[in-house]
């Protein structure tokens, strides 16, 4: 069975997904939210609750010191680049490249690209926790996010200068 709850951030509206235990997914809701599905019941859980906590924390600019209990359905290379993401520290990036890189040399694969690990990307199933808006192009452009490129600048920006953020959050 999965549950889910609706939430406002300063961002947009956010779907949260659980197994009932787990936080499953965490989607950007843009009119396109292909993990819910119509057996889907929205439900009070406790791990909402905890999801809900670490993004109030996150989005006021500060690091969560706890993560909200997570499981990732994913193929073996995909859990190994999301794996990876949650090394990135807050407030820092890693190009896809050296994510690929990494990945080769912690032997999860013979050879990877950038365009694998962007691949994996696009199919991460919970946003902001598992941080891929902290993947830049090797040149430090902002490439590809499944939300926006808008929404990975801002969300960028809530990590490296919070209350600019704040000021740009009161003018919209």
């Amino acid at each position: 069975m999965l549950w889910y709850r609706c939430i406002s951030s300063p961002l947009g509206e956010i779907t949260l997904y659980s197994d009932g235990t787990h936080l499953v997914g965490l989607r950007f809701r843009d009119g396109t939210d292909p993990e819910r599905t119509a057996d889907a019941e929205d439900r009070p859980l406790a791990v909402f609750d905890r999801t809900e906590e670490w993004l109030d924390l996150y989005f006021s600019g500060r690091i969560p010191p706890f993560a909200p209990p997570l499981k990732i359905n994913a193929s073996p290379f995909r859990t190994a680049v999301y794996e990876a993401l949650l090394e990135i520290p807050y407030g820092q990036t890693a190009s896809y490249a050296a994510i690929a890189r990494m990945l080769v040399r912690r032997g999860k694969r013979a050879a990877c690209s950038a365009r694998a690990v962007g691949s994996a990307l696009a199919r991460n199933p919970i946003l902001l926790i598992v941080p891929c808006h902290r993947v830049i192009g090797s040149d430090g452009s902002l490439t590809g996010y499944a939300a926006g490129v808008e929404r990975k600048r801002r969300l960028l920006q809530i990590e490296t200068d919070p209350q600019e953020f704040k000021k740009i959050e009161k003018c919209c």
